[in-house]
């Protein structure tokens, strides 16, 4: 472009136009004033009013508070047009309703006390007042005894008489008709019914005493009857995810974890089957996600996701949920109690095989009773669960077989923790230090036996008294018959046919075994013969310094080189590949962020993963029948033997009829 011509924002035979984004622009000077309450309260709705399903919370929640056995839901193009939430709740007595609609008026708190301990679903009194100011609102309601209803218009402010039952109904037609910039943002009509359904479904699974029925456009959508919380789960999520998923249970004290979680092998591509409630309210918490995340390390595979429903119950003055407008997020007083409890509880869901789901019984007073289990919610929340709702979905055939009270701070040497050994945890070793495992299962030590039961020449840390053998009909994996390419082992169970790989089943048993053995000792290191150097962030030169005994103990000698750089002059020695770099940063990052116990022991795992692929037999290995056996047996015996260490599976089982099936018998 030619600089001598006129700039497109200037008229020839005048000075050029100025930007308004120039930086020699003055800007005016404006005057402070007081917003108007209309305007304060359009704001307001921006944070609680996202669409129409955040619409449907927040009515959804005030039912609940007014104790809601039966909650009704129409709603029009997608609830765009018109959301409509009816209950049969205590309803608002009719000098209550004009101030219902005002900001910052609630019957859930009266003093800071009450802002502490909150344990209603809602409480900061101005979801209904941010939802008239960009909607056409209107209230029906009538309490018990009343001789009728009435009904309050929200925009003109008229209150007149009308019919209906106890309850309350609230109208929202319109929705953004007042900010026609918010509305253009909304998805289409499909988009935001099944947005308005999410919420409703995370609703149901928390209250499966309440009653849910959704009505789109005159037609049934779907309809939630009161039930027991196992058929409620069954209900929301299928059958499949009942089927796929282990109970889980913890108590200590104030705090309780139970709920469900889903098997590796049946973890998804989408996190959209992942639900975590805080006292009945649903949460989306970093904490608790990491936790479960965590106790997923050693059995997912990729990056799977994995299906979870898990209720945390806790004592009101140990959460603080007044944290976001949405109230979808919470702080913990103590963060680090929940993180342990929830990845404990986790993992001992997932360790035990789906080989010994039906061949071990669950001691009976795992279980909690009812009665127990209605105490202990009514004890920490007040009024949730109902009397017999919680928790009616732990079946003795997967209850875990964890002790329930171990306390969260606990330090764990391994997972050999346990006040009852079942027969097929009962292979346990005494605690070696790393450079002794090392030398038991390190490179080369897989190498070829003959017949000797076992499929390593090295001895194997000391068990414990070794478990009573099952008659081979009751062997969970069956009996070894052959071994195909060299890579399979074929048994034969009472079920019918299985498979195993037999690298990936033993590397897992050497894995197991190496995680019980190492206890607490540190990560040996090895000096680099030049120390690596990268820039660092204000943040990981604080953690490093303050961290330094943690990272010797992850075989790790970082140091300050400057403000700005840090030096890396050692790395574990089992690690030789990788970029140490990325080590450090994540070794950091997970410091920063959690306690330093849990980024010791996963350090630790990773380079015990390693020890054990390099331990564990390789394919084209001749196993004898001994051999496979012994390897079924040990199987049986270990944790977490469903998957490798890298989350693949280890066996599969094909069933008779699977069988028929393949050769058409029957037909």
């Amino acid at each position: 472009m030619d600089v001598s011509s006129p700039s497109p924002f200037s008229s020839p035979g005048s000075a050029p136009a100025q930007l308004p984004f120039s930086d020699s622009a003055a800007p005016a000077r404006r005057v402070i004033q007081e917003l108007p309450d209309e305007l304060v309260s359009q704001i307001a709705a921006g944070e609680v009013v996202e669409r129409p399903a955040s619409v449907v919370r927040e009515l959804v929640d005030n039912a609940l508070d007014a104790g809601a056995g039966q909650i009704q839901l129409k709603l029009m193009a997608g609830g765009v047009r018109a959301i409509v939430v009816e209950d049969d709740g205590l309803g608002i007595p009719v000098e209550e309703l004009p101030l219902a609609l005002k900001r910052h008026a609630t019957s859930k708190i009266r003093n800071l006390e009450d802002l502490e301990s909150v344990s209603t679903m809602g409480f900061r009194g101005e979801a209904l007042a941010a939802i008239a100011s960009v909607s056409d609102l209107a209230i029906a309601t009538r309490i018990e005894g009343a001789a009728h209803g009435h009904r309050l218009e929200a925009r003109s402010g008229e209150l007149k008489v009308a019919a209906r039952a106890r309850g309350t109904s609230v109208e929202v037609r319109e929705l953004f008709f007042s900010t026609p910039a918010r509305r253009k943002f909304l998805k289409t009509d499909v988009t935001e019914l099944a947005h308005c359904m999410e919420a409703v479904r995370r609703h149901a699974l928390a209250r499966p005493d309440v009653g849910f029925t959704v009505w789109h456009e005159g037609k049934l959508v779907t309809q939630w009857r009161p039930s027991s919380s196992e058929q409620r789960l069954a209900e929301v999520l299928g059958a499949e995810f009942m089927a796929q998923s282990r109970a889980v249970y913890a108590e200590n004290g104030p705090l309780r974890v139970y709920g469900r979680a889903g098997l590796p092998e049946a973890a998804r591509s989408r996190s959209d089957m992942q639900y975590v409630y805080v006292n009945g309210r649903f949460v989306r918490d970093k904490l608790i996600a990491h936790g479960i995340r965590s106790a997923y390390e050693d059995v997912l595979h990729g990056n799977r996701q994995p299906s979870y429903v898990l209720f945390i119950d806790i004592a009101p003055d140990r959460v603080d949920v007044n944290v976001h407008p949405t109230k979808i997020e919470v702080r913990f007083r103590d963060g680090r109690e929940v993180h342990q409890k929830v990845r404990f509880a986790v993992q001992d869901a997932l360790a035990l095989s789906n080989a010994n789901v039906s061949a071990e019984a669950t001691p009976a007073d795992a279980l909690p009773t009812p009665e127990a289990a209605a105490a202990f919610a009514a004890s920490v929340a007040g009024n949730r669960p109902g009397p017999g709702q919680a928790p009616a979905w732990f079946r003795e055939a997967d209850m875990p077989l964890a002790q329930p009270g171990l306390p969260a701070q606990e330090q764990r040497a391994g997972y050999g923790a346990r006040s009852e050994t079942p027969s097929w945890r009962a292979n346990r070793q005494t605690s070696l230090g790393l450079s002794e495992v090392a030398a038991l299962y390190g490179p080369g030590s897989a190498s070829s036996s003959s017949g000797s039961g076992s499929i390593t020449d090295t001895p194997a840390p000391v068990p414990a008294a070794a478990p009573t053998p099952l008659p081979p009909g009751e062997w969970p994996l069956g009996r070894a018959i052959a071994q195909i390419g060299g890579i399979y082992v074929l048994a034969e169970n009472a079920q019918g046919l299985v498979i195993v790989d037999m690298h990936a089943a033993h590397e897992r048993v050497v894995y197991e075994r190496l995680k019980a053995s190492l206890g607490a000792a540190a990560i040996e290191s090895q000096p680099l013969l030049i120390p690596v150097t990268f820039s660092a962030t204000p943040h990981e030169i604080a953690t490093t310094e303050a961290q330094a005994d943690t990272l010797t103990r992850l075989g790790l000698d970082v140091a300050p080189l400057s403000a700005q750089v840090l030096a890396v002059r050692a790395r574990p020695a089992a690690l030789d590949g990788g970029d140490v770099v990325e080590l450090v940063r994540g070794v950091l990052a997970e410091l920063a962020q959690f306690d330093a116990s849990h980024a010791i022991e996963r350090a630790q795992h990773e380079i015990l993963a390693t020890m054990a692929c390099h331990g564990a037999v390789r394919a084209n290995r001749q196993l004898t029948l001994d051999e496979m056996n012994a390897l079924l047996r040990d199987m049986e015996r270990t944790e977490r033997a469903d998957q490798c260490n890298h989350g693949r599976p280890t066996w599969r089982q094909l069933s008779i009829r699977e069988l028929d099936g393949l050769f058409l018998r029957g037909r």
